[in-house]
């Protein structure tokens, strides 16, 4: 989450005038994330997010996001869910950027999550996975694989963050083009599952947030994404514990098959190329007048390197 866009507390009135949600008592910008314009909004009939969508979400892809919330929370997944206008409408207009109203849910998202937390978060991932089927729209992952290369010849100055990083970047990205996994199980997947879009109440889950990279992949290279977020150290060590955490309480909900356990290690090494590769054009790329914190993308030079030398799935705790 972040904020681009700013919206002024009038525009804000006159916007609310199309719910039936009540009156504003508090209105201010998130600071997290990359992606979209958000702003905690609190009326005196409940908590709500307004989102202005930006920079890489496509128009067409807002029905998919919006309406996966409202599949999901209608299987009993923890989630935001669209509010709709008092005609029926979820997405609206608001300073020339499509927006939508969500609910807001409570919890706590955790920058160091411990083995009991991972293993939480793990088998909550497998309930996403499961409750997804049913749900009739698709959208292909333009962070997939297909989308690297291109993304990767944008990105100019590289080695200035880190001594190099184009030379990493590039051996990566040649090597997952021509050995990239096909076939695995799949369906609608989050995409984005790191520990600041789970809430927690204690121990066990209370919510996933921000579903606006899901898209259609495979089940287990989600799970590569939150093995790549959820189970390193600050040095860049993988923590083994946590891993184990993971696999485990996400197979008791999901087993995993034999082609999907192959093909991990190859899926960790994509998953952290692939935010490496967004992180790093956006450290580039800050825009200085935006409410937003670019992050490091030397976080993920580092878990590359270590899934460079992985050779099975036995070393992430399998």
């Amino acid at each position: 989450m972040a904020v681009y866009t700013e919206v002024s507390f009038e525009e804000l009135e006159r916007l609310l005038e199309q719910y039936d949600i009540g009156t504003p008592l508090s209105f201010k910008g998130i600071a997290e994330g990359i992606e979209n314009s958000n702003f905690y909004l609190q009326t005196d009939r409940g908590a709500f997010i307004l989102t202005l969508y930006e920079k890489r979400v496509a128009p067409e892809d807002l029905p998919f996001f919006l309406g996966l919330m409202e599949h999901l929370a209608a299987r009993g997944v923890r989630c935001p869910l669209p509010v709709k206008t008092r005609d029926g409408r979820s997405l609206v207009s608001l300073n020339g950027r499509h927006a939508a109203i969500v609910t807001f849910l409570t919890g706590i998202s955790l920058r160091r999550p411990d083995a009991a937390h991972c293993a939480s978060a793990g088998a909550a991932l497998a309930g996403l996975h499961k409750a997804q089927d049913g749900f009739a729209l698709t959208r292909a992952n333009a962070l997939g694989p297909s989308g690297w290369r291109p993304l990767f010849e944008t990105i100019q100055g590289a080695d200035a963050i880190e001594d190099g990083l184009t030379a990493l970047m590039q051996d990566a990205l040649a090597a997952l083009e021509t050995g990239w996994p096909a076939g695995l199980p799949g369906g609608v997947i989050h995409a984005d599952y790191f520990p600041d879009n789970v809430l927690f109440v204690g121990n066990q889950v209370g919510g996933v947030i921000d579903f606006y990279f899901a898209c259609n992949d495979a089940y287990v290279y989600d799970l590569a994404i939150m093995l790549n977020s959820w189970c390193f150290e600050l040095d860049g060590s993988f923590n083994i514990t946590k891993g184990q955490s993971v696999i485990n309480a996400y197979r008791a909900a999901r087993p995993l098959g034999e082609d999907e356990i192959a093909a991990l290690p190859v899926l960790m090494r994509g998953a952290a190329l692939r935010f490496l590769l967004t992180r790093t054009y956006d450290w580039l790329n800050h825009d200085p007048n935006a409410l937003v914190r670019p992050k490091d993308p030397r976080e993920y030079s580092k878990k590359l390197r270590f899934h460079n030398k992985v050779r099975h799935a036995r070393e992430y705790g399998l």
